[in-house]
């Protein structure tokens, strides 16, 4: 109890001293602030001299100062310390020393065989620390580094040294003079003045850490991204890479905050020798704001110079540039969405000319319930239109597909979709549900369709779901459920080009679909009955296990669809589709479609295994040569893509893509990352193995080394252990 009151006393007594002289330069609200003392000792000598000592801790103004004894020379206004001293700000910045003097506001004074700690990640240690103004912080004959060093690691991974090293700390910058980078005690880099953001700042003007790139078609080159802050909402920045082999790029990112939204520009502009004499590059719009009542605005517009710059600056393997707008609102019942397509083609044997180059759609969709018929229903209003640059109304020589070359189209469509569900007997679950379509279209420029055309389609279908479940003696809750829908569609319809409706996957979404066309253009017809069965289990461990079985029988053989989907004849292909969701990071979905004689037509399988050591994600795809679909020769490619972490700072990685049918790698890739508490490096080598007439094979290599600890630099990893 005495202890505690002298504490108290203490808090009471000092208040006045400490705070009176700082009264009339710090003003009203300094005044009202006083600053608190507590030790386990004091002795006061005289009105001018007090000497505090065992665990004193001061606090004033959001500073926080520890240390083992303090001496408070009013006449002077300063305070004398013996360590160990630990001095915090409001920022979280910590100040450890041996002794120190420091005036009575903590915002100037001397500290000796110091050391400072910024947002708990750089550390610079210094003979001598020079505090002034409350603002800067001055350390001479300095060593800087965000490594941990202990007694069996003396040498740390990075370092600066510095002749000094001045703290900004309201414009959390960081100046060195005479500055060396060295890297395990070895001297790398002298620099004589060197600037670098403080780590609790994130935008900041300067260099970025630089990477090295090695391809074997533009040489050795180094990236060296300079960033600028233009204000708390923008920022550019700018990356000059120059090669051994005489290639020059810029490449730029722009990026601004707005109140409703956000804007990115990026954009390169390369001379290299590939293309001798021409000018080379890509730009990238995208934006994404919130618009009033409720809408919002999604665009990214594109466009690039030649099919194979996207390739040879490893930026994307896309062969098609898509440029989009769309203005969309999505409410509980309603869909509202304004769409604005431009497509480029740059995949060898295609001409822009004779591709959609235009394209537009306006779809109004809303949901309703009840009514007359009960159930629940839907209404869509929709418009499409695709324009072409061609104006030939024929099919040129070259492209064989059999399709106007200048063929633009008009469209105009109204659906409505209805479901009704029942339950009765023993659990059975019935429904009736309907849709119909009208579509009227308008098509130029091709020499067999052009005019005006309307058309109607629609379908009934019946359905009889008969769910089964239970529960085992592990806890496992099984669902078993039948499932059989007739359904009963004009089998013929209003002739039209289809252009919309190629592409049909045949699935578990829509095996209980009334149309499995993707589009408008084409309708699925006949009369025809939906079977399946699906069995679903969800395990007491959390893991769960779902398949289903079925096919579609048909009265009547069905030509509408290739032989490559599965959905032609009067049987289609037996479809049977797994998916694993486990509790430890595992997912597995296979889906094949096959033949009465096990003959497959189509497979697909992914696995996606996430674990704390190592990850894996792997496909295989298999497809059947389909000229309707624009694909000559069947497909069979496998894909790998993992890590693994050999220790808790370095991982390794790997990629392959594999084709199958030619029996050779498309792709392939290693890397490996070291990652621990003061420094990043990244090491990649990727090969291309695939040509063509804009492109061919290429290696590529970059290096990428991050010193973490100053601002914006990156997540740390674990530190290295000190302990035996």
């Amino acid at each position: 109890m005495r202890r505690i009151a002298r504490k108290l006393t203490l808090c009471l007594a000092l208040a006045v001293p400490l705070a009176l002289p700082l009264a009339g330069a710090l003003g009203a609200q300094a005044r009202d602030e006083m600053a608190t003392l507590t030790a386990d000792r004091v002795e006061v000598s005289g009105t001018a001299l007090l000497v505090a000592s065992g665990g004193v801790t001061m606090r004033y103004q959001g500073q926080t100062l520890q240390a083992a004894s303090v001496t408070y020379d009013r006449a002077a206004d300063q305070l004398r310390l013996v360590g160990p001293i630990l001095l915090t700000d409001a920022k979280g910045t910590r100040l450890l020393a041996d002794a120190a003097e420091l005036s009575a506001d903590l915002r100037s004074g001397v500290m000796t065989s110091a050391r400072m700690v910024l947002n708990d990640a750089l550390q610079i240690a210094a003979n001598r620390i020079t505090r002034s103004q409350g603002r800067y912080t001055e350390l001479s004959t300095t060593v800087a580094s965000s490594c941990q060093v202990c007694s069996i690691a003396p040498t740390p991974l990075w370092e600066i040294r510095a002749a000094r090293v001045i703290h900004d700390s309201q414009e959390r910058q960081l100046y060195f003079d005479r500055a060396q980078l060295r890297f395990g005690g070895i001297p790398v880099i002298y620099v004589p003045r060197l600037r670098v953001p403080d780590p609790s700042l994130k935008r900041a003007q300067g260099l970025l850490m630089p990477r090295f790139r090695s391809n074997s078609d533009l040489g050795y080159g180094l990236e060296t991204p300079y960033f600028i802050p233009l204000g708390d909402s923008r920022d550019l920045t700018l990356t000059p890479y120059i090669t051994t082999k005489n290639s020059k790029t810029l490449s730029l990112r722009y990026r601004q905050a707005f109140n409703s939204g956000l804007l990115q520009f990026d954009g390169a502009l390369s001379h290299d020798r590939l293309l001798a004499g021409q000018r080379r590059g890509y730009v990238n719009l995208a934006g994404a704001f919130a618009l009033p009542q409720g809408f919002k605005l999604d665009m990214n517009l594109r466009a690039v110079s030649d099919p194979a710059y996207l390739l040879d600056y490893g930026l994307s393997d896309e062969d098609r540039i898509i440029s989009r707008v769309e203005i969309s609102r999505t409410r509980r019942n309603e869909y509202i969405s304004g769409q604005l397509h431009q497509f480029r083609t740059i995949r060898e044997g295609e001409t822009n000319a004779t591709l959609p180059s235009l394209v537009g759609d306006l779809t109004f969709h809303r949901r309703f319930s009840g009514g007359p018929l009960g159930g629940e229903g839907g209404l869509t209003f929709q418009t499409h239109s695709h324009y072409r640059t061609s104006s030939s109304p024929f099919d040129g020589a070259g492209d064989d597909d059999f399709e106007a070359d200048g063929r633009d189209v008009l469209r105009a469509s109204v659906a409505l979709d209805w479901r009704r569900n029942f339950v009765f007997g023993p659990g059975i679950l019935g429904a009736v549900l309907a849709e119909g379509r009208a579509d009227l279209y308008h098509i130029q420029q091709d020499a067999i369709f052009a005019g005006e055309y309307a058309r109607l389609n629609g379908a009934v279908a019946a359905e009889l779901r008969w769910p089964w479940s239970g529960q085992t003696a592990d806890g496992a809750s099984h669902v078993i459920e039948p499932v059989v829908q007739l359904v009963a569609a004009p089998r013929r319809s209003v002739a039209l080009p289809n252009e919309d409706s190629r592409l049909v996957e045949f699935d578990e979404g829509n095996l209980f679909a009334l149309d499995r066309f993707a589009g408008t253009d084409a309708h699925e017809g006949g009369q025809r009955a939906n079977i399946g069965i699906s069995w679903t289990r969800i395990d007491a461990d959390g893991w769960s296990l779902g398949t289903t079985l079925g096919r579609v029988l048909r009265r009547e053989t069905n030509t509408q669809f290739t032989a490559a989907s599965g959905l032609d004849g009067r049987q289609s292909d037996w479809l049977a589709a797994m998916q694993l969701t486990g509790t430890q990071g595992i997912g597995l979905t296979n889906r094949l479609l096959f033949d009465d004689n096990f003959d497959l037509t189509k497979a697909e399988f992914r696995l996606d295994l996430e674990r704390d050591r190592y990850g894996l994600s792997s496909s295989y795809v298999r497809m059947q040569a389909d000229a309707g679909e624009n694909r000559l020769t069947d497909t069979e490619e496998l894909y790998l893509d993992g890590h693994y972490a050999l220790t808790p700072n370095w991982t390794a990685k790997a990629a392959n893509r594999y084709d199958l049918v030619a029996e050779r790698a498309s792709s392939a890739a290693l890397g490996a990352e070291f990652r621990n508490e003061c420094v990043a490096v990244d090491l990649s080598l990727s090969r291309r193995f695939t040509s063509s007439t804009n492109v061919k094979p290429s290696t590529d290599f970059s290096l990428s080394v991050n010193l973490l600890g100053f601002g914006g630099s990156g997540t740390p990893g674990p530190a290295r252990k000190c302990g035996g």
